[in-house]
């Protein structure tokens, strides 16, 4: 028997994709707010909490490096051998050498000095290096340490011992007990150190850390990503008159974003920057927001499945109900007449024959009566049972009304449509109605459609000949001419 060809499709459709979207919008919506709330507390924890401890650290370690420096030179500044030695007219060159050499390998130094006020003569570990002049740009350090009040300062120069390396330099000022101003000595520190200890420092804390100077150089250390102070990103920055107080910036390298941490380094008159890229912080929201997403692609498309099972479910049972009887599982009269409707326009248009079949139960009224109205509802189920059995698959089986059924024959003359209605008689009378109930029997009547009539003509014509065959008796079909 032929089914109704389903409708509704569009609906179903529409209704699947506005879920999907609905589905799709909610979690993408949710994930990424989740995930932008999870960067901005990363991001602000990094700001407020991982940078400036970084900072404080490596300003403390800092401060720890120059204490034995800074002691070391305040020992040479009250070493009663040099002020003898100064005092006695500095003739013997060999043992300030010595001295400054021993100075410099026990303290493990990048060098040593003395630097005399009485002769201006610079003394280091390989004799005398040079006369200080106040003329000399390079010595303009000397004659201001001579000038302070302090006892030492800490300085950034190129070492000319060493080939200009540059170096930080503790300058302490030598006094004798009468408080008269002997001169200079002190160590030197070479910055390459300081570049050691970034890196120590950089993988215990998982921040960059450089030293910019007041000039916005870069003297120590390098900014991520291995650029120097002309980075267009970073000069702003390195160049501005950064506070002399903490401070946090934000700037963008290529893809990423740069987080950055300023502090003064009042001993050594340089800014430190430590920075760490945010990319590498929030990695882990990252890879929970694409679990999450695919944690969600999978509940959507098992929801959309879902959904759509249910929705065809639904769909068949609706599209059943409104098209079949449901007692019988036959078609019912609405739907039957869209179909024919339909068959007569394409036998007509390719030029076939169409042909129907009327048929009622005989005596339904006494099975009900006798046997109760649960033996007529069987009796309806066997009919129909027994009728779609003895059809083709093109055939349409209709409840008309009550214990009327009509067939639609697509394709079926006269002698096809009696046929086949004499074939549904004999199947339904040798159907019983139970193990041991009775049969039941039908009166038909067959009609094939004539140029230009319509559905209810060919009924009309048909209803005459099943009327014709109740009155030669019932149980058998009367055809029309």
């Amino acid at each position: 028997m032929e089914e109704l060809k389903r409708t509704g499709l569009g609906d179903k459709a529409r209704l699947l994709a506005t879920l999907t979207v609905l589905l799709v919008a909610g979690f993408l919506g949710t994930g990424y707010f989740a995930f932008l709330a999870a960067r901005d507390s990363i991001r602000a924890n990094i700001e407020k909490n991982d940078l400036p401890v970084a900072a404080e650290s490596v300003y403390a370690r800092l401060q720890k490096d120059l204490v034995e420096p800074v002691f070391v030179s305040s020992m040479m500044a009250n070493d009663t051998f040099l002020h003898d030695w100064i005092v006695g007219g500095e003739r013997d060159l060999n043992a300030i050498v010595r001295y400054l050499g021993e100075i410099k390998s026990r303290y493990g130094a990048f060098t040593a000095f003395f630097v005399s006020e009485r002769t201006n003569r610079y003394y280091y570990p390989g004799g005398i290096l040079k006369s200080v002049s106040p003329s000399e740009p390079r010595d303009e350090w000397y004659y201001r340490v001579r000038s302070m009040s302090e006892p030492y300062e800490l300085n950034v120069d190129p070492d000319l011992a060493n080939a200009d390396a540059l170096t930080i330099f503790i300058n302490y000022r030598v006094i004798d007990t009468d408080g008269a101003y002997l001169g200079a000595a002190g160590v030197g520190l070479a910055v390459a150190s300081m570049t050691r200890m970034v890196g120590t420092l950089k993988s215990e804390y998982g921040t960059n850390v450089y030293f910019v100077d007041k000039s916005g150089r870069v003297v120590a250390g390098e900014p991520y990503g291995g650029r120097g102070s002309e980075d267009p990103a970073l000069s702003p920055i390195h160049r501005r008159d950064v506070p002399l107080g903490p401070g946090s910036y934000r700037y963008r390298h290529g893809s990423e974003n740069v987080l950055l941490f300023v502090r003064w380094i009042p001993e050594v008159n340089w800014f430190l920057f430590v920075e760490r890229t945010e990319d590498s912080a929030i990695l882990g929201a990252r890879k929970a927001l694409y679990l999450n997403l695919f944690v969600y692609a999978l509940i959507l498309v098992l929801a959309l499945l879902t959904a759509g099972f249910t929705v065809n479910r639904f769909q068949t049972r609706l599209e059943r109900t409104a098209s079949f009887d449901p007692l019988t599982g036959a078609m019912n009269r609405l739907a039957f007449q869209t179909v024919a409707e339909h068959s007569i326009r394409e036998a007509r248009r390719e030029s076939r024959p169409l042909s129907v079949v009327l048929f009622d139960i005989d005596h339904f009224k006494a099975v009900n009566d006798t046997l109760g109205h649960a033996a007529g509802d069987r009796a309806l189920k066997t009919v129909v049972q027994a009728c779609k059995a003895a059809l083709r698959a093109s055939d349409l089986l209709c409840r008309w009304g009550g214990e009327e059924f009509l067939i639609l024959l697509p394709s079926s003359g006269p002698d096809g449509a009696f046929s086949a209605a004499e074939k549904v008689r004999t199947a339904i009378s040798a159907a019983k109605l139970g193990p041991d109930g009775p049969s039941v029997t039908i009166s038909a009547g067959t009609a094939t459609i004539r140029p230009d009539e319509d559905l209810n003509s060919l009924i009309q014509r048909a209803d005459e000949r099943l009327l014709e065959a109740k009155r030669a008796g019932r149980n058998r079909t009367v055809r029309a001419d």
